[in-house]
């Protein structure tokens, strides 16, 4: 019998655009061993739900915004062990570029204790896992390109 199980979510790195700069979307909640964390907004796969459906599902969820997704960015795996069951998890994340269409910061769920706006480099900055400041690294990428040489 197994002594693990898989577990596959979806979330979104949420921007906007400004006269100078790229701003992006964290949300602080509270892990279980009680500590305070600024992560990306997302959430399990539901059954029936697509990758995609679910990001933009969780991104509204958890921020109270809306967006559109113009690009997968790619996906993080990790494990750790489910405070219920006892089992290891083995869990794959999968992440979008979205553009912030609509909706108000504070329309957030009960999951999450905060939502704000950052710059996108201080937000890579700010990002409590290692795994999400390489989302954020790869969404700059897309949204700020490099000046080539002359």
């Amino acid at each position: 019998m197994a002594k693990f199980k898989q577990e596959i979510s979806s979330g979104g790195v949420i921007y906007k655009l400004n006269s100078s700069s790229v701003e992006i979307i964290l949300i602080r909640r509270v892990t279980k061993r009680g500590m305070h964390a600024w992560c990306l907004p997302k959430g399990k796969v539901e059954q029936g739900e697509s990758l995609e459906v679910t990001a933009l599902r969780e991104v509204k969820e958890e921020t109270g915004v809306s967006g559109k997704i113009e690009k997968e960015l790619g996906s993080i795996n990790y494990w750790f062990y489910g405070a219920e069951d006892k089992l290891k998890i083995n869990k794959t994340v999968h992440f979008y570029l979205m553009k912030y269409m609509s909706g108000n910061l504070e329309l957030y769920d009960d999951e999450v204790e905060e939502v704000r706006w950052f710059v996108i480099d201080e937000a890579r900055s700010i990002a409590s896992y290692k795994s999400e400041k390489e989302m954020i690294t790869k969404a700059m990428e897309v949204l700020i390109p490099v000046p080539e040489d002359k």
